[in-house]
C-alpha cells in the first residue's frame, strides 16, 4: 500500500470532529502544510482563517471516500472504536482522540486491528508529549518505588463548557474522560500491571442523566504495591481549592508539580501547565525544576501530529503505546463499574 510510504506534506489527511480537539488538530495539519482532505462535522461550524475552503462532509462514511493517508478521530467517545476500525479496513493510519473507545472490548478490537493490518494507531494522551510532564515521569522514575499516586482534576464548569461536559456526559464520566491521561502517568511511572480499583461518585446536577455522575474519585492498587487515587469533578457547584493535585510519593522522596499561575480549573491552558516540579528527597534538600517556556494547548497538539507522522515515516514501534491506552482505560471503567455497584472491581 503506496500509503505506507507518506511523509507530512504529503499527507492526505481527514478529520472527524470539530469540537476543542478536533478542531485543534486540523490546526496542526493546516499549518503543518498536510493535505486536509476533509473534515467531518453534524453541524456547522465557524472554521479558522485560511480553513474555509476545505471540503466538509456531515458524515464519516463520506470522509472516507475522499480516500485519506491518516484519520484523526475526535467524534463523542462512543464512535470512536467503530471510525477507527473502519479507516484502517480503509488503508489509512489512525490518530484517536482519547478515551480509545468506552469499552475494554472494543479498546482491544481497535489495536488488534491496527496489529493485523499493520496501520500506525496513537491515542491522543497529550501529556506524552508535554517536556514537564516527561520531566516528572522521569524524576519519579529515577526515585524508585513503590508510589503513592496523588491527583486529581476538577473543573468549575459554567456556560458553554458546562453545556459541553452535559454533552460528554451522555456517554462518558469524568473520571473516565480526565483519568485515563493521570492513570497513563502512573503507568508510565510503575510498570507494573494495575490489579484492584474501587471508585465512589456522586450526581450533583439534575441537570445530568440519572443514570450518570458528575463526581467521581478512584483508588487504584498495582501489583507492585503502588497504590494511588484520582479524583474529577465538572460543573459549576465545583471547587476552585486544590483542584490540582499532582503528587507522587516514594520511599525515597516525592515529586510534585507545583502549579504554576493557574488561570482557573475551566481553563484548558491550565490543565496541561506545570510551572514548577518540586523534587523533594527523603531527609534531603528539595530542588525546583523550573518550565518557563511550557508549551500551550494548540502547541501540544502540533506536537502530537508531529508524532503521528513521524511514527508513520520512520515505522515507529507502537506496542507499548497501543497496551497502556488499553490498561489505563480498563482502570478507569474498572472505577465507573464500581461506582455503579459499589464493590471493588479485580482487573
Amino acid at each position: 500500500d503506496p500509503r505506507h510510504n507518506v511523509r507530512g506534506g504529503e499527507m492526505r489527511v481527514l478529520i472527524a470532529g470539530l469540537g476543542n480537539m478536533g478542531m485543534s488538530h486540523a490546526l496542526a495539519h493546516h499549518k503543518a502544510g498536510s493535505e486536509i482532505v476533509g473534515l467531518v462535522n453534524r453541524s456547522t461550524v465557524a472554521m479558522p482563517e485560511g480553513m474555509e475552503t476545505y471540503p466538509v462532509f456531515r458524515t464519516f462514511e463520506e470522509g472516507l471516500a475522499a480516500k485519506p493517508d491518516l484519520v484523526v478521530v475526535a467524534t463523542y467517545s462512543d464512535s470512536h472504536a467503530d471510525f477507527a476500525c473502519a479507516a484502517m479496513e480503509q488503508g489509512a493510519h489512525v490518530f484517536v482522540e482519547k478515551p480509545l473507545a468506552t469499552t475494554v472490548a472494543d479498546a482491544r478490537r481497535v489495536v488488534d486491528t491496527a496489529k493485523r493490518l499493520n496501520r500506525k494507531l496513537v491515542v491522543g494522551y497529550i501529556l506524552r508529549h508535554h517536556p514537564s510532564w516527561v520531566r516528572l515521569i522521569a524524576e519519579a522514575r529515577s526515585l524508585g518505588g513503590p508510589y503513592v499516586f496523588r491527583l486529581n482534576l476538577n473543573q468549575q464548569s459554567t456556560g458553554a463548557q458546562w453545556e459541553t461536559h452535559k454533552q460528554l456526559m451522555r456517554t462518558t464520566s469524568p473520571i473516565v474522560d480526565c483519568g485515563v491521561h493521570y492513570v497513563d502517568v502512573m503507568c508510565q511511572i510503575t510498570d507494573a500491571k494495575p490489579g484492584r480499583v474501587h471508585g465512589m461518585g456522586l450526581r450533583l446536577s439534575e441537570e445530568i442523566a440519572e443514570n450518570m455522575y458528575n463526581y467521581g474519585q478512584f483508588q487504584v492498587v498495582f501489583q507492585d504495591g503502588s497504590v494511588g487515587w484520582y479524583e474529577a469533578g465538572w460543573g459549576p457547584m465545583m471547587s476552585e481549592t486544590a483542584y490540582f493535585v499532582k503528587d507522587i510519593i516514594s520511599p525515597n522522596g516525592a515529586v510534585s508539580i507545583v502549579s504554576a499561575d493557574a488561570p482557573g480549573s475551566a481553563s484548558v491552558e491550565g490543565h496541561t501547565k506545570v510551572g514548577v516540579i518540586r523534587v523533594h528527597p527523603a531527609g534531603g534538600t528539595d530542588r525546583t525544576v523550573d518550565f518557563p517556556g511550557e508549551p500551550g494547548h494548540q502547541e501540544l497538539c502540533d506536537a502530537e501530529q508531529a508524532y503521528v507522522i513521524r511514527a508513520i515515516a520512520e515505522d515507529i514501534d507502537l506496542t507499548r503505546h497501543m497496551e497502556d491506552a488499553v490498561a489505563s482505560l480498563a482502570v478507569c471503567l474498572a472505577a465507573d463499574e464500581s461506582i455503579r455497584t459499589g464493590k471493588v472491581v479485580e482487573l
